[in-house]
């Protein structure tokens, strides 16, 4: 369980499927209210706390990103406290969590490169054989490849992981965010034009 403060009221927690498997949790569960889900998000919440200082008291929107080959991305934001109610905090239980759960699925494949050589080393390799496409950007000082796997079989999807998997590491970005806050730098058929142009 990785996690990072993404603003004063904002973090993003990064569960690989590992953290889920250990909890005897299935990826299927993060979508239901169980007694597992609850103690899984309060360690979460203890743990935000111990290594980042985020206090979850109060009103949480929690968002949650399903990525297939990576994991699970969990977003929580705190929304803002209203003073007013002080005396009725202290009715309330500690471990209650008042949160908004909303759940996106995303299907894309996301890798990032700590230089360009190491994505130019992965498209070579992928071109020709396994994709030509992918789109390509730079966000906090690394290159990242972003794939959509729609179209590819599963044995091709697994190769296309296994591929990244050598030259890169997964990362928790969402595409998202990479359109909002990264660099597009090649908005499409990356691996073909890495592979043609640093041939």
């Amino acid at each position: 369980m990785r996690m990072e403060r993404l603003g004063q009221d904002k973090i993003r927690i990064f569960l690989t499927f590992d953290d889920l498997t250990e909890r005897g949790i299935q990826k299927e569960d993060m979508w239901r209210e169980i007694p597992k889900v609850h103690e899984l998000f309060s360690e979460m919440m203890d743990q935000a706390y111990n290594e980042l200082g985020f206090d979850a008291s109060g009103p949480l929107a929690v968002e949650v990103f399903a990525m297939p080959a990576q994991g699970m991305v969990v977003i929580v934001t705190r929304g803002k406290q209203d003073r007013g109610s002080d005396a009725n905090l202290e009715e309330m239980d500690e471990e209650v969590y008042d949160m908004e759960v909303t759940l996106e699925q995303s299907e894309a494949i996301i890798y990032r490169f700590r230089d360009i050589e190491d994505a130019i080393g992965a498209a070579k390799t992928l071109a020709g054989r396994l994709t030509e496409e992918g789109r390509m950007y730079r966000y906090q000082d690394q290159w990242i490849l972003c794939f959509d796997p729609a179209g590819l079989e599963s044995a091709g999807y697994h190769a296309l992981i296994a591929v990244l998997a050598e030259y890169g590491e997964a990362t928790s970005v969402t595409p998202a965010v990479l359109e909002e806050y990264g660099q597009t730098v090649i908005p499409a058929q990356a691996v073909k034009v890495l592979a043609e142009h640093f041939g």
